[in-house]
């Protein structure tokens, strides 16, 4: 008897790869959405922004690349590629491109 193996849906990828800067915009990718948090990839160009708003979980910014200012609850924090920053739930918070740059967002539902 011959089994069939089951194709997997897994794949390696590079992360920066999941789509280019474009001029004068944020492009994003949903790479999880689930009921219990998602993952999404951003590429915001220079000068790009996310006006202040708040969210009602944590969320984990990582810098993939490039350099971005991210404000919670008034203080600026100055992000470089490989570094990350928790957004707590329900603070303000806004990002802005410094530099162009690509992260990933991680929420959590709990």
């Amino acid at each position: 008897m011959v089994s069939e193996k089951k194709s997997s849906s897994a794949k390696a990828i590079s992360l920066t790869d999941l789509a280019d800067y474009q001029q004068n915009s944020i492009v994003s990718r949903t790479i999880v959405d689930k009921k219990t948090g998602t993952i999404t990839f951003f590429a915001f160009d220079e000068g790009q922004a996310l006006s202040e708003h708040t969210a009602p979980f944590d969320a984990l910014v990582y810098l993939l690349d490039g350099e971005a200012e991210i404000i919670i609850s008034g203080k600026p924090f100055r992000l470089k590629q490989g570094e990350m920053i928790i957004m707590p739930a329900n603070e303000p918070h806004a990002l802005k491109a410094a530099k162009k740059f690509k992260m990933i967002l991680i929420m959590i539902r709990s």
